[in-house]
Formats: C-alpha cells, sequence, structure tokens
C-alpha cells in the first residue's frame, strides 16, 4: 500500500513539473510574439483659426401656434393701442405706444448736452483769443481789487465796531444813571401819593366837616349815608369800599418794602441792583394805580347816588377825587417813564451784547473771507496762465471723455426712448388684447398676446445656463423623431421669475424656428443649443489634443513619429474645441488621439493617457487558474 501511494506522488510530482515547463514556455513564446507584432498610432489634426463658440443646452417639447405675451420694457399710460384680436401683424409692427413726452424730452436734452460738450470741446481747441485773454486779465485784476478792498472794509468795520461798543457802554452807563434819577423822583412824591391814599379811607375829615355821619373813619362815613338806601345800592357800594381796602393794603406793602429796598440802593450800586429796584418800583406803581383807581371808583359811585339823588356831595369828597386824579397823572408818568427806561437798558445792553458778537464774527470769519479772495486770485492767476499757455493734453481728454458720457446718454435716453413702444417680436396673429388706452401699464403688464404660424420649443435651463441667455440669441435645434433634421431659430423669450422644485431653479426659454418643416409634429422632443457667445479669430484645437500636468496645459507633436510634449496657454473652451493663446502655431498637428493595436488587443488613448486591461487581456491567466 505505500509502495502504491508513494508511486502515486511521484507520478505527480513529475506531472506538476512538465505541466510547468509546457506553460512557461508556451507564456514566452506569448511574450515574444506580442512584441513582434505590437504597433501604436497617432491621429493628429491641425490647430486653426477660426471662431469658437460658446453655448448652453436644453431639451424640451415642440409646440404649434405658440403664443408670446407682449409686455413693455417701460412704465407709463398707454396712449394708442393699434391691433385687436384676430388681427395679422408682421415683424416690427407696432402693436401699442406708451406716453413718450418725458422720454423724448430727455432725448431732447441729451443731444443739447451733447452739442454743448462738443462745444466746449471745440472752444477748449481753439486757438484763445484776444478777447478772452483780456477779459482774464480784467478777472484778475477785478480779484486783486476785491481783495485789497475787502481787507480794507474788514478793517473799517472792525473800528466801528469797537467804537459802537464804546458808545453802548457810555448809553448803558447813563441810562443806569436815568434811572436811579427816575427812582429817587418817584420816592420823593410817592409818599403823598401813598398819604392821599390813606387819608381818603381813613382820616376822620368828613366827620369834622359833616356831624350826620358820626364820628368814624371816611370809608365808614361814607357807608353810613347808605343806612336808608336799598338794600341793591348798599350792596353795590360795599362792593367798592372793599375793593380800595383791598387795594390800598396791598398797594401799602409794596410801598413800605420798595421804599426799604431803595433805602439801601444808591447811584453806585451794582447795575443788577438797580435794575431790581426799578422793576420793584414799577410793580409798586402799579398797585398804588390800582389803588387809586379802586378809591376814584369808590368815590366816583358814592357821588353819582348822592346826585341821582338830589342829595349833597360832601366838598370834602370833591377835593379828594382832584387829589386822587391829581395822583393818577403822577403815577402813570413815573409808570411811563420808569418801563421806557427799562427798554433803554434792555436795548443797550443788546447793543453791547450784538457788537461783541460782531466783533467775534468778524475775528473768525474776516480771515476766512480773505483767504477765500485770495484763492479766488489765485484761480484767476491760474486760468490767465492756462488760457496763456493754452489746453493741457489732460484737459482734451476730459473734454473728450465729457462727449463720450454725454453720447451714451444720447444712445440711452434714445432706447429710453424706444422701450416706450411696443413692437411685433414676430409675425404672427394677435389673440387677445388686454389693456384699453389710457390705461397705467408697466414692464410686468401684458398688453397683448400673439401666436405665430412658425413652430416653437420650449425648453427649460438651469439657474446658471438662464444666466447666459438672453432674447434674439441664435440657437440650433434637432429632433429625435428626424435624426438627420437641424434647423436654426432665435431665442423669442425667456422666463423672468424661475420655477423652484425641490430645491432646484429652472427657467423656461422660447425658441423660434428660423425655417418650418412639415416633419416636426407638435410635441416632439426636441434638443436646443443656444449660441451665447462666439469668439472670432482664435487659434483652435480639439479638447482631446490638450492635456495638464499639474498646473501646466500642453499638446503633444509628433517628431519622428514620437510624440513630444509642447507646453501651451489655453483660453476659452467649449464641449469639443478650445482655444490656444500662446505656445502653439496655426498648421501645426497635434496628436488627438493614441490607437496601440497588438494580435491580442487594441488600446485607445484620446485626452489623456490610458493603460491596456492586463488582466481582461492576458490569455495566459485562465491557464494559470487552471493549473491551481
Amino acid at each position: 500500500m505505500k509502495k502504491l501511494l508513494g508511486g502515486i506522488w511521484k507520478h505527480k510530482i513529475i506531472s506538476l513539473i512538465v505541466l510547468a515547463t509546457v506553460i512557461g514556455g508556451g507564456y514566452f513564446l506569448y511574450q515574444k510574439n506580442q512584441s513582434a507584432t505590437a504597433e501604436t498610432r497617432y491621429l493628429t489634426e491641425a490647430a486653426k483659426t477660426g471662431t469658437l463658440i460658446s453655448s448652453v443646452s436644453g431639451s424640451g417639447q415642440v409646440s404649434a401656434s405658440s403664443q408670446v405675451d407682449l409686455k413693455p420694457k417701460a412704465a407709463g399710460t398707454l396712449v394708442s393701442l393699434n391691433v385687436k384680436n384676430g388681427q395679422e401683424v408682421k415683424e416690427g409692427d407696432i402693436i401699442a405706444q406708451l406716453d413718450s413726452r418725458a422720454a423724448a424730452q430727455k432725448v431732447t436734452e441729451a443731444k443739447l448736452s451733447l452739442d454743448n460738450a462738443k462745444l466746449d470741446l471745440k472752444d477748449l481747441l481753439a486757438p484763445t483769443d484776444a478777447y478772452t485773454l483780456l477779459q482774464a486779465q480784467n478777472a484778475l485784476s477785478d480779484a486783486q481789487d476785491s481783495l485789497v478792498k475787502l481787507k480794507t472794509t474788514q478793517q473799517n468795520n472792525y473800528t466801528s465796531t469797537q467804537n459802537t461798543l464804546t458808545k453802548a457802554n457810555d448809553t448803558l452807563a447813563k441810562a443806569y444813571d436815568d434811572a436811579y434819577n427816575t427812582i429817587a423822583n418817584v420816592f420823593l412824591n410817592l409818599p403823598d401819593t401813598v398819604n392821599d391814599l390813606y387819608t381818603t379811607l381813613y382820616s376822620k375829615e368828613l366827620t369834622s366837616a359833616e356831624s350826620s355821619v358820626g364820628n368814624v373813619i371816611n370809608k365808614d362815613a361814607l357807608e353810613n349815608t347808605f343806612i336808608t338806601a336799598t338794600s341793591a345800592d348798599r350792596d353795590a357800594f360795599l362792593a367798592f369800599n372793599r375793593a380800595a381796602v383791598s387795594t390800598y393794603t396791598q398797594a401799602k406793602t409794596d410801598y413800605d418794602t420798595t421804599t426799604a429796598a431803595y433805602k439801601n440802593t444808591n447811584r453806585g450800586s451794582a447795575p443788577d441792583t438797580i435794575e431790581t429796584l426799578m422793576a420793584d418800583t414799577i410793580d409798586a406803581l402799579k398797585t398804588v394805580s390800582d389803588a387809586i383807581k379802586a378809591q376814584t371808583n369808590l368815590l366816583d359811585y358814592w357821588s353819582t347816588y348822592r346826585t341821582q339823588r338830589n342829595l349833597p356831595v360832601f366838598s370834602k369828597v370833591t377835593s379828594y377825587q382832584s387829589a386822587l386824579s391829581s395822583d393818577t397823572a403822577q403815577v402813570n408818568g413815573y409808570i411811563s417813564t420808569l418801563t421806557s427806561d427799562q427798554r433803554s437798558l434792555q436795548d443797550d445792553k443788546e447793543a453791547i451784547d450784538n457788537a461783541i458778537q460782531d466783533l467775534a464774527d468778524m475775528t473768525k470769519n474776516n480771515p476766512v473771507d480773505v483767504a477765500q479772495s485770495e484763492r479766488s486770485l489765485t484761480e484767476k492767476k491760474q486760468k490767465l496762465s492756462d488760457l496763456q499757455a493754452g489746453p493741457t493734453e489732460l484737459d482734451v481728454q476730459n473734454k473728450q471723455l465729457t462727449v463720450q458720457q454725454r453720447s451714451n446718454d444720447l444712445v440711452t435716453a434714445q432706447q429710453n426712448l424706444a422701450d416706450t413702444t411696443v413692437r411685433a417680436p414676430f409675425t404672427g396673429v394677435i389673440v387677445s388684447v388686454d389693456v384699453t388706452k389710457g390705461d397705467d401699464v408697466g414692464t410686468g403688464t401684458v398688453v397683448a398676446s400673439i401666436i405665430t404660424p412658425q413652430k416653437i420649443a420650449t425648453i427649460t435651463l438651469n439657474e446658471i445656463d438662464a444666466a447666459k441667455v438672453s432674447v434674439g440669441q441664435k440657437a440650433t435645434l434637432s429632433f429625435d423623431a428626424i435624426p438627420d433634421l437641424s434647423l436654426t431659430g432665435m431665442v423669442a423669450e425667456l422666463d423672468t421669475v424661475g420655477a423652484v422644485t425641490q430645491g432646484v431653479v429652472s427657467y423656461d426659454a422660447t425658441v423660434a424656428f428660423d425655417v418650418q418643416d412639415e416633419r416636426i409634429k407638435p410635441g416632439m422632443s426636441v434638443s436646443v443649443t443656444i449660441i451665447t457667445n462666439s469668439k472670432p479669430n482664435v487659434l483652435i484645437v480639439p479638447l482631446s489634443a490638450v492635456k495638464t500636468s499639474g498646473a501646466a496645459s500642453y499638446v503633444e507633436i509628433l517628431e519622428n513619429n514620437e510624440p513630444v510634449r509642447k507646453t501651451v496657454t489655453i483660453g476659452e473652451s467649449n464641449d469639443t474645441s478650445v482655444e490656444v493663446i500662446s505656445g502653439l502655431s496655426e498648421g501645426e498637428q497635434v496628436v488627438t488621439q493614441t490607437i496601440t493595436t497588438g494580435t491580442s488587443q487594441t488600446t485607445t488613448s484620446s485626452g489623456q493617457s490610458s493603460a491596456s486591461n492586463q488582466q481582461g487581456n492576458d490569455p495566459m491567466r485562465g491557464v494559470l487558474q487552471l493549473g491551481r
């Protein structure tokens, strides 16, 4: 049994050695054969000058008689509406007209501004005439004279104001002295007036003269004459009597207080003290005047009452009335004089304050005014110098820039004027009119809707592509149902507001066909490529020819049938081509694709290095697997 097992193992070992020898020899012959038959080829294409076209693409569906809403590009009042439902219109026909008066006025103003700018440039470039030079010289002389006059006037005004201040101080001092003199006269005579008031009410002179009134003071003696009078007459008299007593009491109090203050004041007292005394004296005189009036009213009522009843009027009462009348005139005169003195003091103080403020203003403003006059003089000198030297290059450029700006303003104004007219974007039929003449419309208002007999395509663009698209751009269209058909068109409309679906923003674009084909049916799928930019006269190579190494870009050219790298600077690109800015010349052949062929494999490289799938192409791999 052991012999049998040993023989089997011996045969297995021999078989494995033979199998390994066969496999190794076969693999050697395979590799030799591969090396002998492998071939590498390079596809090239010449760099050429052409137009690099950038585009965006989208897909959608074909529609028949598509409707386009016509909206104004400006806001305003609709002054004319030239279409109705069902009316056929041609491209460029006026659909509606907005009030264009303001826009037309802007065009007129822009033209005038442009003309003025051109005239300014013409005047600047023209040689300076003798009259202009003379004007500049005269302006310089006037500026010099103005500066001298300004300094002289400022000095004179400053001196005059100082004199005014001195005079105002003197006048104020005299006003205080006059006021004190008036106050002294008041207190020289006022005691007699107050005494008259006392005598009228509280003396017993009536008792001495008229025994019928009883042995009482005057106010009570007068009251006793009303014992037989009616209650109404008596009440009226008592009211006058109380008023006389009350006003006298107040007058006497004010008089005593003011007299005490006067006794503590002299001509050399502080101005504030004299002013306070003056105000208090006026107030005291007013209360004295009120007391005189109250006693006069009392005596007048009593006299009238007696006269109306044919009763005798006491002679003493008549003398009191005469004295009170004289006191009234004197007190009112003092009030008037002191009030006038009070106003004079205030006026004099204001004059002093004004003079001080004027001097302060002159001190602050005079240097500023002189500096301004000196700047004006400097400007006049510079202007004369500039006229004599002629315009500088910078001056000319500024005027030319102004002309260009005014020209741009005119173009803008003309465009705004054109925007007040709503025109048909293409030939078609009006299917609805949504406004009437006189309506106020805005840029979002639909004036009318138009359908076109030509077919249109509506496609969806993402927000990045939509930002590159505008109305009027050319487009190419292809159709899944008609693979061999390609048409051109134009963007007729682009959504202003995008639609948001699951956080993705998209915009619908409407593309009008340039030509019609009966094979195209509504509802067919369509792919649209919109040309967003065109860059002519640039050097172009296929996109597959450009490779990168780190941050650098390069192409490969063949030298002795071997690829050699050539570094290039690239610009814009599209899906198939790329612009070469530098590093390559027109006509040079660049490698666009590398093809490696052999007995069992073919390797193709385009745009970047590619390696063979060695595992998939190695025929010996299966054999080795079988041997396991």
